[in-house]
């Protein structure tokens, strides 16, 4: 796994999950990107949302 090519998954993957991805950049993920590169950056980004939800939720609700 090279990991320039799969920080600029990672990247791609970042900017989907918030909707700003561009239409030039979804274009290259299609025809250039590995998809498991892409299922594991996926993982790793809902793991990461999921946490910072959890924190945040325990942070603000009394015990």
């Amino acid at each position: 796994m090279s990991s320039s090519n799969f920080k600029e998954t990672f990247k791609s993957v970042g900017a989907a999950f918030f909707g700003v991805q561009s239409d030039k950049n979804r274009q290259r993920d299609f025809t250039q990107g590995k998809l498991s590169h892409f299922i594991i950056a996926g993982l790793i980004a809902v793991v990461v949302f999921v946490t910072a939800l959890i924190a945040i939720v325990s942070l603000v609700l009394p015990s």
